[in-house]
Protein backbone atom coordinates (compact mmCIF):
# COMPACT_ATOMS: atom_id res chain seq x y z
CA UNK A 1 0.00 0.00 0.00
CA UNK A 2 1.63 3.40 -1.22
CA UNK A 3 1.56 6.68 1.04
CA UNK A 4 -1.03 8.16 -1.04
CA UNK A 5 -3.29 5.33 -0.70
CA UNK A 6 -2.69 5.66 3.18
CA UNK A 7 -3.55 9.15 3.55
CA UNK A 8 -5.73 9.39 1.09
CA UNK A 9 -9.00 8.79 3.43
CA UNK A 10 -7.76 11.92 5.28
CA UNK A 11 -7.76 14.29 2.22
CA UNK A 12 -11.27 12.72 1.42
CA UNK A 13 -12.59 13.82 4.78
CA UNK A 14 -11.95 17.38 4.25
CA UNK A 15 -12.27 17.32 0.74
CA UNK A 16 -15.32 15.01 0.29
CA UNK A 17 -16.62 16.07 -3.35
CA UNK A 18 -13.30 15.53 -4.91
CA UNK A 19 -12.62 12.32 -2.81
CA UNK A 20 -15.66 10.29 -3.06
CA UNK A 21 -14.95 11.21 -7.03
CA UNK A 22 -11.43 10.06 -7.35
CA UNK A 23 -11.86 7.11 -4.94
CA UNK A 24 -14.96 6.03 -8.31
CA UNK A 25 -13.00 6.65 -11.00
CA UNK A 26 -9.49 6.77 -9.44
CA UNK A 27 -9.30 3.92 -7.01
CA UNK A 28 -6.59 2.36 -8.77
CA UNK A 29 -4.37 4.95 -7.55
CA UNK A 30 -6.78 5.59 -4.36
CA UNK A 31 -8.62 4.51 -1.49
CA UNK A 32 -8.86 0.43 -1.51
CA UNK A 33 -10.36 -2.16 0.17
CA UNK A 34 -7.73 -2.86 2.61
CA UNK A 35 -7.46 0.76 3.46
CA UNK A 36 -11.65 0.45 4.35
CA UNK A 37 -11.45 -2.91 6.38
CA UNK A 38 -8.42 -1.40 8.68
CA UNK A 39 -11.18 1.95 8.83
CA UNK A 40 -13.52 -0.54 10.20
CA UNK A 41 -10.69 -2.23 11.97
CA UNK A 42 -9.61 0.83 13.78
CA UNK A 43 -13.20 1.86 14.45
CA UNK A 44 -14.07 -0.90 16.23
CA UNK A 45 -10.74 -1.15 18.47
CA UNK A 46 -11.65 2.27 19.82
CA UNK A 47 -14.97 1.43 20.91
CA UNK A 48 -14.01 -1.08 22.69
CA UNK A 49 -11.26 0.69 23.93
CA UNK A 50 -13.54 3.74 24.87
CA UNK A 51 -16.09 1.31 26.91
CA UNK A 52 -12.70 -0.17 28.99
CA UNK A 53 -10.90 2.81 29.55
CA UNK A 54 -12.62 5.98 29.36
CA UNK A 55 -13.17 7.80 32.62
CA UNK A 56 -16.15 7.38 34.59
CA UNK A 57 -17.27 10.73 34.08
CA UNK A 58 -18.60 9.80 30.53
CA UNK A 59 -18.24 5.95 30.80
CA UNK A 60 -21.96 4.29 31.96
CA UNK A 61 -20.19 0.98 31.21
CA UNK A 62 -19.48 -2.22 34.01
CA UNK A 63 -15.88 -3.34 32.93
CA UNK A 64 -16.45 -6.80 34.68
CA UNK A 65 -19.53 -7.46 32.14
CA UNK A 66 -17.98 -6.11 28.76
CA UNK A 67 -17.88 -8.38 25.73
CA UNK A 68 -15.52 -7.22 23.29
CA UNK A 69 -16.76 -9.59 20.55
CA UNK A 70 -19.79 -8.25 21.32
CA UNK A 71 -18.77 -4.62 20.84
CA UNK A 72 -16.61 -5.76 17.46
CA UNK A 73 -20.49 -7.56 16.64
CA UNK A 74 -21.96 -3.72 17.19
CA UNK A 75 -19.42 -2.07 14.71
CA UNK A 76 -19.03 -4.69 11.69
CA UNK A 77 -22.83 -5.67 11.60
CA UNK A 78 -24.51 -2.50 11.12
CA UNK A 79 -22.17 -1.35 8.64
CA UNK A 80 -22.34 -5.14 6.48
CA UNK A 81 -26.64 -4.48 6.60
CA UNK A 82 -25.87 -0.51 5.75
CA UNK A 83 -24.01 -1.72 2.64
CA UNK A 84 -26.27 -4.76 1.66
CA UNK A 85 -29.54 -2.76 2.13
CA UNK A 86 -27.91 0.60 0.61
CA UNK A 87 -26.78 -1.53 -2.80
CA UNK A 88 -30.11 -3.92 -2.93
CA UNK A 89 -32.15 -0.63 -3.05
CA UNK A 90 -30.16 1.34 -5.40
CA UNK A 91 -29.94 -1.40 -7.87
CA UNK A 92 -33.41 -1.14 -8.06
CA UNK A 93 -32.94 2.39 -8.53
CA UNK A 94 -30.31 2.81 -11.16
CA UNK A 95 -27.64 3.81 -8.84
CA UNK A 96 -24.26 3.42 -10.48
CA UNK A 97 -22.42 2.19 -7.47
CA UNK A 98 -20.91 -1.39 -6.86
CA UNK A 99 -20.78 -3.00 -3.50
CA UNK A 100 -17.21 -2.66 -2.59
CA UNK A 101 -17.72 1.00 -3.62
CA UNK A 102 -20.61 1.70 -0.99
CA UNK A 103 -18.52 -0.76 1.29
CA UNK A 104 -15.21 1.57 0.74
CA UNK A 105 -17.30 5.01 0.68
CA UNK A 106 -19.18 3.84 3.83
CA UNK A 107 -16.02 2.74 6.24
CA UNK A 108 -14.01 5.95 4.77
CA UNK A 109 -17.05 8.35 6.41
CA UNK A 110 -16.19 6.86 9.24
CA UNK A 111 -12.63 8.09 9.96
CA UNK A 112 -13.91 11.57 11.77
CA UNK A 113 -15.07 8.99 14.73
CA UNK A 114 -11.94 7.19 14.76
CA UNK A 115 -9.69 10.76 14.80
CA UNK A 116 -11.89 12.17 17.74
CA UNK A 117 -13.22 9.65 19.81
CA UNK A 118 -9.72 7.59 20.05
CA UNK A 119 -8.23 10.52 21.83
CA UNK A 120 -10.85 11.46 24.13
CA UNK A 121 -10.30 7.66 25.94
CA UNK A 122 -7.35 9.37 27.65
CA UNK A 123 -8.36 12.76 27.56
CA UNK A 124 -11.61 11.96 29.47
CA UNK A 125 -9.55 10.23 32.40
CA UNK A 126 -8.90 14.13 33.05
CA UNK A 127 -11.45 16.17 32.71
CA UNK A 128 -13.55 17.76 35.35
CA UNK A 129 -17.55 17.39 35.32
CA UNK A 130 -17.65 20.94 33.59
CA UNK A 131 -15.59 19.96 31.02
CA UNK A 132 -17.74 16.78 29.75
CA UNK A 133 -19.40 19.01 27.01
CA UNK A 134 -16.43 19.71 25.36
CA UNK A 135 -16.45 15.33 25.43
CA UNK A 136 -20.11 14.77 24.04
CA UNK A 137 -19.50 18.07 21.75
CA UNK A 138 -16.65 16.39 20.35
CA UNK A 139 -18.54 13.42 19.39
CA UNK A 140 -21.44 15.23 18.01
CA UNK A 141 -19.12 16.84 15.62
CA UNK A 142 -17.58 13.49 14.62
CA UNK A 143 -20.84 11.97 14.64
CA UNK A 144 -22.17 14.91 11.87
CA UNK A 145 -19.23 14.88 10.27
CA UNK A 146 -19.62 11.21 9.19
CA UNK A 147 -23.08 11.63 8.09
CA UNK A 148 -22.32 14.32 5.73
CA UNK A 149 -19.31 12.03 4.40
CA UNK A 150 -21.65 9.33 3.84
CA UNK A 151 -23.90 11.57 2.71
CA UNK A 152 -21.14 13.12 -0.15
CA UNK A 153 -20.20 9.07 -0.25
CA UNK A 154 -23.58 7.69 -1.63
CA UNK A 155 -24.61 11.15 -3.53
CA UNK A 156 -20.98 10.70 -5.78
CA UNK A 157 -20.90 6.82 -6.11
CA UNK A 158 -24.62 6.23 -7.52
CA UNK A 159 -24.16 9.79 -8.71
CA UNK A 160 -27.77 10.73 -7.68
CA UNK A 161 -29.33 14.16 -6.72
CA UNK A 162 -29.16 15.65 -3.26
CA UNK A 163 -33.18 14.69 -2.72
CA UNK A 164 -33.01 11.40 -4.22
CA UNK A 165 -29.79 10.39 -2.02
CA UNK A 166 -31.88 11.51 0.93
CA UNK A 167 -34.55 9.56 0.09
CA UNK A 168 -32.43 6.26 -0.48
CA UNK A 169 -30.53 6.87 2.90
CA UNK A 170 -33.82 7.17 4.54
CA UNK A 171 -35.14 3.68 2.92
CA UNK A 172 -31.71 2.09 3.32
CA UNK A 173 -32.35 2.76 7.65
CA UNK A 174 -35.17 1.33 6.71
CA UNK A 175 -34.39 -2.20 5.01
CA UNK A 176 -32.06 -2.22 7.58
CA UNK A 177 -34.52 -2.65 10.43
CA UNK A 178 -36.68 -5.32 8.42
CA UNK A 179 -32.89 -6.97 7.62
CA UNK A 180 -32.64 -7.16 11.53
CA UNK A 181 -36.08 -7.84 11.90
CA UNK A 182 -35.85 -11.15 10.14
CA UNK A 183 -32.60 -11.90 11.70
CA UNK A 184 -33.70 -12.26 14.88
CA UNK A 185 -36.82 -13.86 13.73
CA UNK A 186 -34.44 -16.25 11.82
CA UNK A 187 -32.33 -17.03 15.26
CA UNK A 188 -35.37 -17.29 17.33
CA UNK A 189 -36.63 -19.77 14.90
CA UNK A 190 -33.42 -22.01 15.10
CA UNK A 191 -33.05 -21.33 18.92
CA UNK A 192 -36.79 -22.66 18.99
CA UNK A 193 -35.76 -25.90 16.79
CA UNK A 194 -32.76 -27.04 18.50
CA UNK A 195 -35.18 -26.50 21.99
CA UNK A 196 -37.73 -29.05 21.01
CA UNK A 197 -35.10 -31.25 19.41
CA UNK A 198 -33.47 -31.08 22.61
CA UNK A 199 -36.53 -31.87 24.31
CA UNK A 200 -37.14 -34.57 22.63
CA UNK A 201 -33.91 -36.10 22.85
CA UNK A 202 -34.10 -35.79 26.82
CA UNK A 203 -37.81 -37.92 26.27
CA UNK A 204 -36.34 -40.16 24.29
CA UNK A 205 -33.32 -41.11 26.69
CA UNK A 206 -35.14 -41.47 29.47
CA UNK A 207 -38.00 -44.23 28.21
CA UNK A 208 -35.35 -45.87 26.45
Amino acid sequence: MNRERITYPLHLIVRPFNGFWDMKYEHERRGNLIAAWVILALLALTMILQSQYSGFLVNFTNPKYLNSLMELMYVVVPVLFWCVANWSLTTLMDGEGKFVEIFMATCFALVPLVLIQFPWIWLSNYITLQETAFYYFSGSIAVVWCLFLLFVGNMTVHQFSPSKTLVTMALTVLAMGFMAFLCLLFFSLVQQIVSFVSTIYQELSLRS
